[in-house]
């Protein structure tokens, strides 16, 4: 007989010190004191430890032949230091006001729609890498502190790693979530997706989906959910947090902050990049400050925030609108020196509708390509450009070469990144026939994908 994962020398520890799966506890071992939560373990655990998540975020086994006793901790409120967190990002943020102690009963629902990545994965002890395993149920079960925070209802739409979503999942996925809302089920809507990607689908849902009532945040982890490093946990405990208490709705990515397992960073959904391959803190606001930071049960709000486009949660779901179209013949040329120009003849062969070209500094590309930009534009391609640099904004007015490109036909996109931009592009031409809707579209600013100059770090 099994309970939660854990066999019969487990169970009668736990029955003997009355504590179950779930319980923040104190284990004595012959050489140790360990706090933590009890979770269940996974199916290639053997039988001789148990799991124990502790207050860092990180998963340990104790071998049960050296434990002398558990003891059920009775949780303190730490309200009264609330004023004393220091988030070491300047001041330019200001606290919510959170509610605290609900009843299960009364705590709020949160729909966890998972598609897969390293948040839902787990080792392959067959062959040392990595596999999607976890289900977003599993997922649930494994962080035991999301039952404090809301009623989750979780469900997996998908099971991609994140280089394999495509415009066609974005649609989808869209679909899912406003299906969900409306409902009226929720207070806000999780997507578990894998890193490599998420700033892609995050800007898709950002376009996709407007004037939303509840937030929509996007999380993923940078190591597995089993692993005693991964991020996973404290990353869907911030996302379930800010989903459930912030006032503010919209699409956004959580994930850490820092390397530290202390505070998550929610980022603004078109604003996000993935800079990092394999660092906790791999995701960075983009020419603005993430939208806020999540310590514990606190959220720290920018003060700064008044240009940008952001309305507060509502019941009014009929302000909604869907979008859910992508239309995938859109290229991103980065260019470089020694850059073939025929790669704008290969796109008029392949049909496509449009380009966005990753420029240099201002927004440059060589003359030599003129001839062949202005053969695509012919053609019906419409070309956008940005810059290849992370931080700032093209401006094709300083040299004579961005003129040359305006006169051709390219049109500049400001500081929207090149991940942005792609996405924008193929979510205007699969919801607007007419050229210059596309066009005027582009260059209008939806979802905050163009900013004003913000001091960033």
């Amino acid at each position: 007989m099994t309970i939660g994962g854990h066999h019969n020398k487990l169970e009668e520890l736990f029955n003997k010190s009355d504590v179950k799966l779930g319980d923040s506890v104190i284990v004595e071992t012959n050489n140790a004191t360990h706090i933590g939560i009890l979770i269940p373990r996974y199916e290639y655990a053997d039988d001789n430890h148990l799991v124990l998540k502790l207050k860092n975020g990180y998963n340990i086994g104790i071998n049960l032949g050296k434990i002398k006793s558990i003891k059920k901790m009775i949780e303190k409120s730490d309200a009264t230091n609330k004023s004393n967190i220091d988030y070491n990002y300047r001041d330019n943020f200001s606290y919510e006001n959170m509610d605290q102690n609900l009843s299960q009963s009364q705590l709020p629902n949160l729909s966890l729609l998972s598609t897969g990545g390293t948040i839902s994965s787990k080792i392959d002890y067959r062959t040392g890498g990595v596999m999607a395993a976890l289900t977003a149920k599993e997922l649930n079960d494994s962080i035991p502190e999301l039952m404090k925070i809301a009623n989750i209802d979780p469900e997996v739409i998908l099971t991609e790693y994140s280089e394999n979503i495509k415009p066609e999942h974005w649609s989808l996925i869209a679909k899912k979530i406003a299906n969900n809302i409306l409902s009226g089920k929720y207070e806000g809507i999780i997507v578990s997706h894998g890193t490599d990607t998420m700033h892609y689908t995050s800007a898709a849902l950002s376009f996709a989906l407007q004037n939303l009532p509840i937030p929509v945040v996007l999380v993923g982890a940078q190591r597995s959910s089993d692993r005693p490093s991964s991020d996973a946990s404290l990353n869907l405990i911030g996302a379930c947090t800010f989903a459930t208490k912030s006032k503010f709705s919209g699409v956004f990515v959580a994930m850490h902050y820092s390397i530290s397992d202390d505070v998550i960073a929610c980022h603004i959904g078109t604003r996000v990049r993935k800079n990092h391959t394999s660092r906790r803190d791999a995701f960075h606001s983009i020419d603005v400050y993430p939208f806020s930071l999540i310590k514990k049960d606190q959220i720290k709000i920018p003060n700064q925030y008044t240009d940008l486009i952001f309305q507060e949660r509502n019941k009014n779901f009929e302000d909604m609108i869907v979008r859910p179209n992508f239309e995938n013949k859109v290229s991103l040329l980065k260019f470089y020196p020694g850059f073939d120009c025929r790669m704008f003849d290969y796109c008029i062969k392949l049909g496509h509708k449009a380009i966005i070209l990753e420029g240099t500094g201002l927004g440059h590309i060589n003359k030599e390509c003129f001839s062949q930009i202005k053969n695509a534009i012919d053609n019906g391609i419409l070309i956008f450009m940005t810059s290849q640099c992370i931080w700032g904004r093209i401006a094709l007015t300083v040299y004579d070469t961005g003129r040359d490109l305006l006169n051709l036909g390219v049109i500049p996109l400001s500081n929207t990144t090149s991940e942005t931009a792609l996405v924008k592009a193929m979510w205007c031409l699969g919801n607007f026939n007419e050229e210059k809707d596309v066009i005027k579209t582009m260059t209008t600013n939806i979802a905050n994908e163009f900013t004003n100059r913000i001091p960033v770090e």
